[in-house]
């Protein structure tokens, strides 16, 4: 089992798209660490993981339960604060952590909610850059954000196995830039037909086992 938790203080909630994106931005980031691979100290249990369900959860914190979940191995990602009214003050922050059997998963995360986590935009998504790969998320489905993020999540990961070396070097340079949009009805049909890795979940929560997602549309996997 993969973590991540994101940071929600009382009066500092991320935006719904910004913590979807960060959340994406985290699995990257730990699947491209070089602590992940090769005799890296987290190869081992990436191996594992990916080897099998790249199941994931996520889970918030506040105040003291964020700085002892910091204080843990893994890594920290920030937000562009998209969506927030104020964007520099609200960025999101997910913190992803080496996966973990489900029995072994530290105290500090293990005790942490999975509740609490249903987030909004407060303003007008800006439009998506040329060229920024885009998950884009079924229309038809209701999910928590904890949810969504975690989706996001395999989404991500999805286009990174799918994606050649250099392809990875690139977006790893760029600092996995990408962006999270809604899908209208027309458009989720049209991608489901493009053949873009598509995350069809395991239905352990809130939706029915099969359900299709959210779909990666980055513009190398095009070509």
């Amino acid at each position: 089992m993969l973590t991540l938790v994101v940071r929600v203080e009382k009066n500092a909630r991320p935006a719904q798209t910004d913590a979807l994106e960060t959340a994406a931005r985290a699995v990257l980031a730990i699947l491209a660490d070089e602590r992940s691979f090769g005799e890296g100290e987290w190869a081992e249990a990436m191996t594992s993981w990916q080897d099998d369900r790249i199941r994931k959860i996520v889970k918030r914190s506040r105040g003291a339960e964020w700085r002892r979940a910091e204080a843990l191995p893994g890594i920290t990602v920030h937000g562009r604060g998209v969506g927030a009214e104020e964007p520099e003050a609200a960025a999101a922050q997910v913190r992803v952590f080496p996966p973990t059997p489900i029995d072994v998963v530290p105290a500090e995360i293990a005790n942490l909610q999975v509740s609490g986590t249903d987030f909004v935009d407060a303003r007008e998504l800006p439009p998506v850059e040329a060229g920024v790969p885009v998950l884009w998320v079924n229309p038809e489905l209701e999910m928590s954000s904890g949810k969504a993020m975690a989706q996001c999540g395999h989404a991500a990961q999805l286009a990174w196995w799918a994606l050649s070396d250099e392809a990875r070097k690139e977006w790893e340079a760029a600092d996995f830039a990408l962006a999270v949009r809604t899908a209208t009805s027309a458009q989720w049909t049209q991608l489901l037909r493009s053949g873009l890795p598509v995350v069809q979940d395991a239905g352990f929560t809130e939706i029915e086992p099969g359900s299709r997602t959210v779909i990666a549309d980055h513009p190398q996997l095009r070509r």
